[in-house]
């Protein structure tokens, strides 16, 4: 992986890295406030969670613009004593990006990163990144796609991320609100890989840890065996690594219900400690 990727950027109290062919005056100018890009009237949250994410104008010259995506990272609780020891999600969304980029899969193209600290800890964290025209979160399709669409469509999935997988590619939090599809001009699908501060790479990923990788993915489950098969690319799938996702995905599932009849999310957000 690719620390280095990109250049590096001051902007006191902010420091992090910025893609060359973006770094201007102008740009520079914009980042040194990044919580007033996520305030101009033209900009539209897409996500309010544990974490803030908008699409941003950014300017190019005094009379143009162009429509990126601002992630703001929250570093409260655990996540902020982490970032004594450890890179900020900024850094590691940075680094995965680039990670993808140098193997060539899709990702929103990162623009830059920036973070403050205070006594060694993250103090604010945001990162910068490609607006992608015309796509959509995988989770849409899966559930309005039937018959042979459907099937269609979940062999283009299984590609794209037996793709990933065989380079070495392995995302922490593989979701259909994670993946992003678009059509090109061709009428072919293009898969996008979101959340990159969750990007992992190995040399080799193993069958049981592939399989559990995707258990996050909402396929139907009458689906899941011809999915599981599309991801073979043809060849035969042994038994064990079928029944290992059957299991990952059952108990992956039940954890996930019992988690929302609990309501824990909420309790841990009220106690500060996620």
């Amino acid at each position: 992986m690719k620390k280095d990727y990109g250049r590096e950027l001051s902007l006191p109290p902010f420091r992090g890295r910025i893609d060359p062919a973006w770094d201007t005056p102008l740009v520079r100018n914009a980042l040194r406030a990044p919580v007033l890009l996520l305030q101009d009237p033209a900009a539209r949250i897409l996500l309010k969670s544990r974490n803030t994410v908008a699409s941003v104008p950014l300017p190019l010259a005094p009379d143009k613009t162009v429509t990126l995506v601002l992630k703001e990272f929250s570093l409260r609780g655990v996540n902020r004593l982490k970032s004594l020891i450890l890179a900020s999600k900024a850094r590691k969304a940075w680094r995965g990006a680039a990670a993808l980029i140098e193997r060539k899969i899709n990702t929103p193209p990162p623009i830059a990163y920036l973070e403050s600290r205070k006594r060694g800890f993250a103090d604010k964290s945001y990162f910068l990144a490609g607006f992608v025209e015309d796509a959509r979160e995988i989770r849409f399709l899966l559930r309005e796609l039937e018959g042979e669409a459907l099937d269609g469509f979940l062999r283009d999935v299984a590609a794209f991320l037996a793709d990933a997988h065989a380079q070495g590619v392995l995302h922490k939090d593989l979701s259909d609100g994670n993946i992003l599809v678009k059509t090109d001009s061709r009428g072919g699908r293009v898969f996008y890989l979101l959340d990159t501060n969750r990007v992992r790479t190995r040399k080799l990923i193993g069958g049981p840890a592939r399989m559990k990788n995707l258990i996050r993915l909402g396929i139907p489950p009458d689906k899941q065996d011809r999915f599981l098969g599309y991801y073979a690319r043809g060849n035969s799938l042994p038994k064990t690594l079928r029944r290992w996702y059957k299991f990952q995905k059952a108990w992956y599932t039940g954890r996930i219900n019992l988690k929302k009849k609990l309501r824990l999310k909420q309790l841990a957000r009220k106690l500060g400690i996620q």
